[in-house]
């Protein structure tokens, strides 16, 4: 099974991985997207037979699609152990609920909008199944409208995704919602967990966003009030802020990366990006936001001074590739090559004259070539 999906947000930023309610698109995360790819690269995808994604028959299940975002998440991260985050609305919720608990060692956070462990009983699901495969999935528009939104709010551009959707597939996902109950893996998830649910949301009601919050250890609950099933579009800031600051632990990434690349240059920072594997990534995770955020950004030191700093250490500890990419960075922080020099002959003196002549030679090849 293969899902369309769409990558948005910098390079080398973390990974999270969203997706939409059964009926919606990709385009259900759009009231988001904008706050999550200033610190994240965003991967969105398309429930089967909804927007791009091909269409599915009967028989499918929620480990299926679990496995098949899986897929997408290792076709973009071209490896099988990179860590990411997940969340998605209702399906979609329940789709990251099952890869968060399978994954362990890989999901690093968990968003659940207005999901549930268990919908209800089967049978309301299998009529929809039934009714949908009769006479189309457009004619559900006014019921789900109801349960989507509170009274009077106008969700026709998300009402409208409906026109696209496969019935059969649409069919086959209430299927897969029918036999779904993910209440005994709830305990197996140890990624830190954000449940947002609608106060008036009549498809999954607040016990059921109870029952995760009981069930994942450490999980925290969001009640967002005047909001139906899809509050992330009704009540978007809100949301918005409470997913924006339950992953905000990876804000020094983007703010690191932008100073990485300020002071190194794109092309230098995305030919490691481009080389990050599985076993460096949280390597190049970790330099980046400690390094590049956490030191460089400190205001208690200009550039120009970090670079001198920096310049020093690595002749004192003889890193000279690293000090070929200081000097091209103290270049870019405003340093002279009188100043770099200047900083070497310092070195001489307190690192040794071995240690500067080393320094000098490589100095000179970089000041060279550019």
């Amino acid at each position: 099974m293969k899902l369309y999906h769409r990558v948005d947000g910098p390079a080398g930023a973390p990974l999270l991985v969203l997706g939409p309610s059964l009926g919606t698109t990709l385009d259900i995360w759009q009231p988001q997207l904008g706050a999550l790819t200033r610190s994240w690269r965003v991967l969105r995808y398309d429930l089967p037979g909804h927007g791009g994604s091909a269409p599915a028959a009967s028989g499918l299940t929620i480990d299926d699609m679990a496995r098949a975002v899986l897929d997408l998440v290792n076709d973009v991260e071209d490896t099988g152990d990179g860590e990411f985050a997940v969340g998605g609305i209702s399906l979609g919720g329940a789709i990251a609920t099952t890869i968060a608990a399978g994954q362990r060692d890989r999901v690093r956070s968990l968003v659940l909008c207005c999901t549930s462990a268990r919908f209800g009983e089967p049978n309301p699901w299998l009529e929809r199944a039934a009714l949908v495969r009769a006479s189309g999935v457009a004619q559900l528009g006014p019921a789900l409208a109801g349960r989507w939104f509170t009274a009077g709010y106008d969700g026709r551009w998300v009402t409208d995704m409906l026109e696209g959707v496969d019935a059969e597939s649409y069919a086959a996902c209430c299927e897969a919602i029918a036999s779904c109950d993910l209440t005994g893996r709830l305990p197996a998830i140890t990624a830190p967990t954000l449940i947002v649910a609608g106060a008036d949301d009549p498809a999954t009601p607040l016990d059921q966003a109870i029952t995760l919050a009981q069930g994942i250890p450490g999980a925290l609950l969001r009640v967002v009030p005047g909001a139906a099933h899809l509050a992330s579009v009704e009540r978007a800031d809100t949301v918005t802020s409470a997913i924006v600051g339950h992953l905000g632990g990876d804000s020094g990434h983007a703010a690191g990366m932008r100073t990485r690349r300020e002071v190194l240059g794109d092309a230098h920072v995305d030919r490691a990006v481009a080389a990050t594997t599985g076993f460096t990534r949280d390597f190049q995770h970790l330099i980046t936001r400690y390094a590049w955020d956490e030191i460089w950004n400190r205001p208690g030191l200009d550039r120009r001074t970090r670079s001198c700093v920096t310049l020093t250490a690595l002749v004192a500890r003889g890193h000279l590739d690293e000090l070929a990419m200081h000097v091209r960075a103290a270049l870019r922080n405003g340093l002279t090559p009188d100043e770099i020099g200047e900083v070497l002959l310092q070195t001489a003196i307190y690192c040794g004259v071995p240690a500067a002549n080393a320094a000098f030679a490589v100095a000179q090849r970089v000041l060279t070539e550019d």
